[in-house]
């Protein structure tokens, strides 16, 4: 059953260019049946979002910046979570900043037992994202658009491989000590488990960090591990199962 969602935006910290494929990234997860973007719509900084907030049916509320130097925004969000939160309309919170300051409010709401997505930007500070169920980073959305975009420049494609991050030592250990964590007798486990894992252990592990759409890829391109698709007790599909190919197997009993 999908989940009511009440989308927050922080205005004043997220680049509107990321609307678009924002919110599509987040109807992957829920229904948003709140939405709504919070900055100082006085400021001309923020003029670029007015031309997509009816586009996507955003709803925009007014903070203004009472003191120099303080963010009256965050408050704003902070205020109006929590007053959604006891009206019980939603299962779910997406919050979408780069500023840690929302790290308390992610911890209070899944506290309450909402589930808690986080979307910023890759400078977003990790406590922010360690207080999220998940955590997308938009640079990532963005860069989907411009794949998919046959007939972009070269110079874009260029942009796009530049932002992929590369799979390093510490990754495939975090992988391979998730895929220890599930695994059976003979070390294979099941990769849905696996993903699911890597998702509670860190809330921003994507495979799309590192250039590809889905997990099983991922796995396919770490020659340390074996793969095997297996069909399901009815024939209809594979199921993939993974192993650390230096995994001795176990001795058969018989």
């Amino acid at each position: 059953m999908d989940l009511n969602l009440a989308v927050l935006i922080d205005g004043d910290n997220i680049p509107s260019a990321y609307v678009k494929e924002m919110m599509e990234e987040i109807a992957k997860y829920g229904n948003p049946t709140i939405k709504r973007i919070y900055g100082d719509w006085t400021n001309p900084r923020l003029g670029k979002w007015k031309n997509v907030l009816l586009e996507n049916a955003i709803t925009p509320i007014q903070q203004y910046g009472y003191t120099q130097g303080k963010n009256a925004t965050d408050s704003a969000m902070i205020i109006d979570a929590m007053d959604i939160l006891y009206t019980g309309k939603v299962n779910g919170f997406c919050i979408v900043s780069s500023d840690s300051d929302f790290t308390r409010l992610a911890t209070r709401l899944r506290e309450a037992g909402m589930q808690v997505f986080g979307i910023g930007e890759k400078k977003t500070p990790n406590p922010f994202i360690v207080a999220c169920d998940k955590f997308i980073y938009i640079e990532i959305l963005k860069k989907e658009d411009e794949e998919e975009d046959s007939t972009a420049s070269n110079k874009t494609a260029k942009v796009t491989k530049n932002s992929v991050d590369r799979i390093t030592a510490k990754d495939i250990r975090l992988i391979a000590s998730t895929i220890d964590d599930v695994a059976d007798d003979d070390g294979w486990a099941f990769l849905g488990d696996v993903g699911s894992l890597l998702q509670k252990k860190q809330p921003n592990f994507d495979s799309r960090n590192y250039g590809f759409q889905k997990l099983t890829p991922l796995i396919n391109s770490i020659k340390s591990i074996e793969v095997d698709r297996r069909e399901d007790s009815k024939g209809r599909k594979k199921l993939v199962y993974v192993k650390m190919a230096d995994k001795p197997k176990s001795r058969s009993t018989k």
